[in-house]
């Protein structure tokens, strides 16, 4: 990747004094590998960063102005302080704009203000490019306000501003995993309690794919907000209205017994939650005590579950998962990400690699879409550089 501090101090020369320091931060993107259609503001995840970043330099201008410049697009955003709002039509600068409006929240003097935006994290695919974008941002922001805040006051700051500059709730899961993420290993991520803990990777000999299945996809807003309707009718059922009472609370009998008066949708898509929570914790001990040969039939049984259940995925993906769990080699593959499309992850012996990628050449010929693979690998949290 090119050099952001070069880059910055290039779009910005005359603007800048050369001696301001740039302070330069990065965040990881990240994949869930179980349970990312859970419970609303409840989820127990099982994750990774990978080692694909967004990268975030910022200097002092010698006016109040805030300009924004991605490198990668070659685009140019700017406002001021006064006028710092969600634009759409500033898509990228949104999210840095999100981290400002946090620490002018927390009375730091924001004034005149350079960014530079770059990064490797493939976009709108499910990756979570853009909260890595705001904890970029923030990361860099720490640094040049010199502020004495730790991470969890980083993911306060971040979760209030976001909820406040975009007009709704933001999904925290994503800070989390972007602020606690550790190289080389997974994460069990409890959004109910604000939770991270870390699994070391068992998986020397594998490689992590992820697969852009390229598939258009339309009207999914739409659809996982009807499945969340769903899932809040279900809880309510079963809850009798208790809201401290969570889908963890139950087991798949208890969906038998007291749903019978709901739409068997209902009944399926609680079903779905339900079972997957227990999977993130079958899952969690087969990585902690290296019992490989578990993970197949967790992944599948995943899979099976948002195809049936949950309904959020399709024919194409179904066919990439099948292909890859035919190969002799492979501890899992499953769809990840909102679905209706998107993305697969795939689990893989470096030994079967290239047999792995034959098999895309029959999807493009089959479905008319040209996949883009990634490998990616358990990586760290965001830092300063």
């Amino acid at each position: 990747m090119k050099d952001i501090g070069a880059i910055h101090r290039a779009e910005y020369d005359a603007d800048s004094d050369e001696s301001e320091k740039i302070f330069i931060a990065e965040a990881p993107g990240r994949v869930h590998y179980l349970g990312e259609h859970g419970e609303p503001k409840a989820g127990l995840f099982l994750s990774s960063a990978i080692d694909r970043t967004m990268k975030v330099a910022v200097s002092l201008r010698k006016d109040n102005s805030l300009r924004f410049f991605a490198a990668d697009l070659g685009e140019r955003k700017r406002t001021t302080l006064v006028n710092l709002k969600y634009k759409r039509e500033d898509r990228w600068a949104n999210y840095l704009k999100t981290a400002i409006h946090g620490f002018a929240e927390l009375g730091y003097s924001v004034k005149g203000l350079n960014f530079t935006l770059m990064g490797d994290v493939p976009q709108q695919i499910g990756l979570a490019s853009s909260s890595a974008i705001e904890v970029a941002a923030a990361a860099a922001l720490r640094g040049f306000f010199r502020a004495k805040i730790n991470d969890q006051e980083m993911y306060r700051l971040l979760t209030k501003s976001s909820a406040a500059f975009f007009g709704k709730n933001s999904n925290p899961t994503d800070y989390l995993i972007h602020l606690h993420a550790k190289r080389d290993h997974f994460l069990l991520v409890d959004e109910l309690r604000h939770e991270v803990k870390t699994i070391k990777s068992p998986l020397a000999g594998y490689k992590i794919l992820i697969l852009d299945s390229k598939v258009p996809r339309m009207g999914v807003d739409d659809e996982l907000k009807q499945r969340r309707q769903d899932l809040r009718k279900g809880l309510d059922q079963l809850s009798y209205g208790n809201s401290r009472i969570s889908f963890r609370d139950f087991v798949c009998s208890d969906l038998v017994d007291s749903l019978g008066d709901l739409p068997e949708q209902i009944r399926r898509r609680c079903m779905h939650v339900v079972k997957e929570i227990q999977r993130v914790y079958e899952m969690e001990h087969a990585l902690r005590n290296a019992e490989l040969a578990l993970l197949p039939k967790i992944i599948t049984h995943s899979h099976e579950s948002l195809r049936d259940l949950y309904e959020v995925s399709c024919p194409e993906i179904d066919w990439l998962v099948k292909r890859a769990q035919e190969i002799d080699g492979v501890l899992g593959s499953r769809m990840t990400g909102d679905g209706f499309g998107g993305c697969t992850y795939t689990i893989i012996s470096d030994k079967v690699i290239d047999e792995y990628k034959k098999r895309l050449d029959d999807y493009e010929r089959i479905f008319g879409f040209r996949p883009i693979l990634y490998e990616v690998r358990p990586a760290s949290a965001a830092r300063l550089l």
